[in-house]
């Protein structure tokens, strides 16, 4: 099946959740994200603002800011198709961009360099036990993680994990995934 079709397939299949389906498998995702020595550890998180079909992480954010953490949003440039990370103190330092994605607002944020994110938060539609994902198809997340060098991890619904997906030679996989079903290690093969 190609990619188109499968992100379509996907979409229908996460908005045709419950809300009350989905805030159950949420609350599931986030507690055994809390627990994770990765989580714990992590200084600084890597992690977009989700949208209505991708597991919360509003949340998630505001729990980072409890607990001292520092948060750093992605910055997409749709000239150069490469993406940075800034770092937000506040959703006051968020708008709202292209494709409805909320962006952090160059004026009043820092850019953060790669090293300095412990723990990069991976978002996609669909994923396979080998940490390999389906994005959105701007191969932005690829891009920047050709050299990423510390923890990545996806979170997704059950609903979200597939037997098979076309893997391109440049596609990196994350090293982590937690669902609402618990935690896969992903030992990737290509």
């Amino acid at each position: 099946m190609e990619k188109k079709q499968l992100r379509q397939q996907m979409k229908q299949r996460l908005l045709h959740m419950t809300k009350e389906e989905r805030k159950k498998k949420e609350n599931v995702i986030h507690d055994i994200l809390f627990q994770q020595h990765g989580w714990q550890k992590a200084h600084m998180i890597g992690i977009t603002i989700s949208r209505q079909i991708e597991v919360d992480t509003i949340c998630i954010i505001e729990r980072a800011w409890q607990e001292g953490k520092k948060v750093a949003i992605p910055k997409c440039n749709v000239t150069t198709k490469q993406m940075t990370f800034r770092k937000i103190d506040c959703f006051q330092q968020i708008e709202r961009t292209f494709f409805d994605l909320y962006e952090p607002i160059v004026e009043e944020t820092k850019e953060v360099q790669k090293h300095e994110i412990d723990l990069l938060f991976v978002p996609g539609l669909a994923f396979v036990r080998g940490g390999y994902r389906l994005g959105y198809g701007g191969g932005y997340y690829d891009r920047y993680l050709v050299d990423f060098p510390n923890d990545t991890l996806s979170l997704a619904y059950d609903c979200q994990i597939v037997s098979t997906l076309p893997i391109e030679q440049h596609d990196i996989p994350v090293q982590k995934m937690i669902t609402n079903e618990g935690i896969i290690i992903c030992e990737s093969e290509l």
